[in-house]
């Protein structure tokens, strides 16, 4: 059988939120079977309870928020795509996540220390099926056209394999890989997807401050760029890091639907809004996915049922 996924131990981390700047602390706890995985913001007078769904994102304006019910005005976690990232990597369907403020921090802008965390924790099989979401027909948003241009697409796939392309016309971007492709069944996410760190542009950052984003950014958690370089003086992790970490927010994103999928995801220029609402039109279409369990590891895709090896 392939198993569901907890971790074995709490574990803690502190860090700052890269928008809101703001001080946080997360208790990561194992949790039962078939409970997903459910923030809990403890820093309410009443702690609330915000299970992950693709009905709780309330807001995908430069990260993917979940709220209370879907409800913008209900209390919120903000920037939840890196950590979610590293669930998929690690193949964890269970969490219990404490947090202490409405944004789970940035540490270092990537997953990796996710991963790392979590993996210290140690990762447990739990007795009880692990439930894939299945994709059945090929589902496809579009938005824009020319140079505005954007898409994402998900498509059969006895598997999970993601292929992303950026276009940014900027001259440190354009010198990187613009295209990745990334196979669960053969790849190694903690390796090659979790370091990829979230960039930005220097010449954004006067307007981002100014909707109160980006308060807790810099080059110790981000890629910095101006008009023509990288600014960060050691240089990027990966050859093609851009776009390495457009495919891990939607790694992250995708995870949200509360299952891994078996599909095989496509993407040009897409982002957390339009990764949300490939998910939405996904499960709007009850003939477009199944669930479905594996009782034998022979009949799961190639490398599902492995443990990811330890740091």
């Amino acid at each position: 059988m392939i198993s569901q996924r907890t971790i074995k131990s709490l574990t803690r981390a502190v860090g700052v939120g890269v928008h809101s700047g703001q001080k946080v602390e997360l208790t990561l706890r194992p949790a039962a079977p078939d409970s997903g995985i459910v923030f809990r913001r403890i820093d309410l007078p009443v702690p609330v309870e915000i299970p992950v769904s693709v009905t709780a994102v309330s807001d995908t304006r430069m990260a993917s928020t979940i709220s209370a019910g879907g409800d913008p005005g209900a209390p919120k976690v903000q920037t939840i795509e890196h950590l979610m990232s590293a669930c998929a990597g690690l193949g964890l369907d269970n969490l219990a996540i404490d947090i202490t403020a409405e944004e789970v921090p940035i540490l270092d802008g990537s997953a990796a220390s996710f991963v790392f965390l979590l993996q210290s924790a140690g990762i447990e099989l739990q007795n009880a099926p692990k439930r894939f979401l299945r994709v059945k027909k090929t589902v496809e948003i579009r938005e824009g056209e020319g140079a505005s241009l954007k898409w994402a697409r998900l498509e059969p796939f006895h598997g999970y394999q993601l292929s992303f392309e950026i276009e940014f016309n900027h001259p440190a971007v354009d010198a990187t890989g613009q295209r990745v492709e990334f196979d669960f069944s053969s790849g190694n996410y903690r390796r090659d997807i979790a370091r990829a760190r979230t960039f930005g542009f220097t010449k954004d950052v006067e307007m981002m401050r100014a909707r109160g984003l980006g308060l807790g950014g810099n080059m110790d958690n981000v890629i910095v760029v101006d008009d023509y370089r990288v600014l960060n003086s050691d240089g990027l992790r990966y050859g093609d890091e851009f776009v390495k970490h457009k495919i891990l927010d939607a790694i992250g994103d995708l995870h949200i639907a509360g299952k891994p999928l078996l599909a095989r995801y496509v993407a040009f220029r897409s982002g957390h809004a339009l990764n949300n609402k490939l998910l939405r039109k996904l499960l709007a279409d009850q003939t477009a996915f199944e669930i479905v369990t594996f009782e034998r590891e022979a009949d799961a895709p190639q490398g599902f049922a492995q443990l990811a090896p330890a740091w």
